[in-house]
Order: structure tokens, then C-alpha cells, then sequence
């Protein structure tokens, strides 16, 4: 066992840690059972990447409401030709939290292959091309997120980025939301792309808490469930696992056991919605 996958390893030893994981297992059970997922988990799948998407932008804070998003989604109707910033960040996260389904066979398998894949389709035209799907170079630096303070240098990102492929390989050894918590927060505490890591991440954390047997149905809304408490505690929460001491990689996992109960709360938002034909709430 290595280092990295060790130490995830150990953190299921944390001082209510394993009531966390229990209750965050049986809120994504209670999901899978909900009887509006009879026969239509693709549908609620697919309604729960629209939404995961519009949480993921809002978290980045680029607002779109829903039925906008859906709407292209559907054909009835297209991005602007012209986008503003606004839409140039919903098209980013969108394309990410799509390509979630098409990763889902490699983010165990081939983790470097995915997260390429993820980066890609999360940063194009936001970056040059010559940056898509690859970590950063020596002297390349990342601008990010600097309420975490400044990112690391390009050699140390990708050791630890070493450590991520690691533990994403060993997941079926282990707690899979420990898995996902832990190669989110180190994505965005090391930002090793250029651009979009915070993206990456979160489309990542949804990848792996599918592909990990977590949330088999994919309907869970991951992106909601970090953006609950908004977009300062979740900021909050990623800061305080960079510092790297216990209390503070306790409380990121505290803020990730919550948000995959919310998610899972949301997936039943979605399943009830499908059921009743009706995606979004009466005007």
C-alpha cells in the first residue's frame, strides 16, 4: 500500500468518521430505492448533470438559471454566438459534468486519461490549446483560487498529482466518499492545470462517487451538495484541509460526508421531479 493510499486509509479512523460515512451511504441508498427512479434512472441522470452543472458554475460564480441550461441541452435553444463571461463559464462546467458519463469507465482504470479528458472539455477556450488536457509545466502558474493562497509550483503539483492517481487506482479498497474528498481537495489545494481546477475537481468528485458503487444511479447532484452552504463555507472547508492537520482535513470531510447527504437529498428533488413529469417547480 502507498503512502497516499495509506493515509486515505487511516483517515476512516478519524473521530466520527465512520458515522459520517454510515449516514452519507444510507442517504445514497435511500436514493437509489426512490420509486420515482423505476425505469427512468437515465432520465433522473441526466437532469441531475443539468443540475450539477448550474451548481458547479454557481460555485464558480457564474449564475444561469436552469431551464436555460436545459433548453440548450435539448436543442430548443443555442449559445450565444458572442458569449459574455457568464456563459463562457456555464459552457465550460457544463461540457466537464457531461463528460462525467463518458469517464466513468476510466477514472478508476486510466485517472490520468479522465481528469485529460475532464480538463479539456472544461477549459477549451479558456486556455491554449497547447494547455488542454495536461498539468502545468515547469514555470507555468496558476492564478486560482487565491483565498487558498498561492498554488504550488508546477513539480511539486505533480508529485501529488502522483498521489491522486494512486488512491483513485486503490478505491475499491476503499471508503469511496473518503476517495472523493480527498482527490477533490487535493486538485484545488494544488491546481495542477493552468486553469479550471476547481471544476475538474468537482466534475471528478461526481465521476468517482458513481464509478465507486457510492451513488450507482448517478443522480445524485455532487455540485449542489458542496454548494449547500454556499460558496464561502465550501471555500472554507477546501482552506482548512491546506493547512494539512487533522482538525482541518476533519473538517473538509465533514463538509463532504454533509454534501453528499444533500446530494442525495437533491437526487430525490430530481426522481420526484422525473416521476411527476414536471423538472421544474410550478410559477
Amino acid at each position: 500500500m502507498s503512502g497516499s493510499v495509506a493515509a486515505v486509509a487511516r483517515l476512516a479512523e478519524l473521530p466520527g468518521v465512520p458515522d459520517q460515512l454510515e449516514a452519507a451511504r444510507e442517504a445514497c441508498t435511500r436514493l437509489r430505492w426512490h420509486e420515482g427512479l423505476r425505469r427512468r434512472i437515465p432520465e433522473a441522470a441526466a437532469e441531475s448533470r443539468v443540475r450539477g452543472a448550474v451548481a458547479s458554475a454557481e460555485l464558480e460564480g457564474a449564475r444561469m438559471p436552469l431551464a436555460a441550461v436545459r433548453e440548450v441541452l435539448t436543442g430548443s435553444a443555442t449559445w450565444s454566438p458572442a458569449p459574455d463571461p457568464v456563459e463562457r463559464v456555464v459552457r465550460g462546467v457544463l461540457g466537464a459534468t457531461l463528460e462525467t458519463e463518458h469517464v466513468e469507465g476510466l477514472v478508476l482504470r486510466s485517472p490520468l486519461q479522465a481528469l485529460a479528458r475532464l480538463h479539456t472539455v472544461a477549459s477549451a477556450g479558456a486556455v491554449p490549446d497547447s494547455a488542454l488536457g495536461r498539468p502545468r509545466l515547469p514555470g507555468e502558474d496558476c492564478e486560482e483560487l487565491p483565498d487558498l493562497g498561492p498554488a504550488p509550483s508546477a513539480a511539486v503539483a505533480a508529485e501529488r498529482l502522483r498521489g491522486v492517481v494512486e488512491v483513485l487506482v486503490a478505491t475499491p479498497g476503499l471508503p469511496v466518499l473518503l476517495v472523493a474528498a480527498v482527490v477533490h481537495a487535493e486538485l484545488v489545494t494544488v491546481r495542477p492545470f493552468v486553469r479550471g481546477n476547481a471544476v475538474v475537481a468537482r466534475a471528478l468528485d461526481r465521476a468517482v462517487t458513481r464509478a465507486g458503487g457510492l451513488d450507482p444511479t448517478g443522480v445524485a447532484v455532487t455540485e449542489a451538495g458542496h454548494g449547500a452552504e454556499g460558496a464561502a463555507a465550501y471555500v472554507g472547508a477546501l482552506a482548512a484541509y491546506g493547512r494539512g492537520d487533522a482538525a482541518g482535513v476533519g473538517l473538509w470531510l465533514g463538509h463532504c460526508a454533509a454534501a453528499v447527504r444533500a446530494a442525495a437529498a437533491e437526487g430525490e428533488a430530481v426522481a420526484a421531479a422525473v416521476r411527476a413529469g414536471r423538472l421544474d417547480p410550478p410559477r
